[in-house]
């Protein structure tokens, strides 16, 4: 009787490098698609100043959809329709450079044109100048006070 012996086959040499390189194309593929879909949603913010600094530069730039925020003017808020409304922002740096915005839906209910509101608008310029707004929001205070009736109690 003779015995048989059975030895494993010998592993292949470079599979490891084989799977690297897979690795590696898989991880590039997907850091591509995640780069190109935040770069594709982004959404510039500026200011009234750099809006304006940015369309005489270059016209064609009132056709990008933007974020612009700044300091609700005080009495500039004007109903012009049912939910289309007119009001100015103006730059928390330079008083001096103001955007006026249209916007036809409704509005924030923390939207006061009596007090200081920080307001942020998302769309475009228009050739008249005026900025035609797709959201406008309100930014809030980091922290919230009691009305001076409620402390006194």
């Amino acid at each position: 009787m003779t015995e048989h012996q059975t030895t494993a086959p010998a592993p292949k040499k470079g599979g490891g490098g084989r799977f690297f390189v897979g690795l590696v194309g898989v991880t590039l593929v997907v850091t591509y698609l995640i780069w190109t879909g935040v770069t594709e949603t982004m959404v510039y913010y500026l200011t009234p100043t750099e809006l304006m600094a940015r369309v005489q530069e270059d016209p064609s730039f009132r056709e990008m959809g933007v974020k612009v925020s700044g300091q609700l003017v005080k009495g500039s808020w004007e109903r012009l329709g049912p939910n289309h409304h007119r009001f100015e922002i103006t730059d928390l740096e330079d008083p001096q450079s103001v955007v006026t915005i249209e916007y036809s839906d409704g509005l924030p209910d923390t939207f006061n044109d009596q007090a200081d509101v920080e307001v942020v608008a998302e769309g475009r310029l228009r050739d008249d100048g005026v900025f035609e707004a797709t959201l406008v929001l309100t930014k809030c205070g980091s922290r919230y006070e009691a009305a001076p009736e409620d402390l006194a109690g």
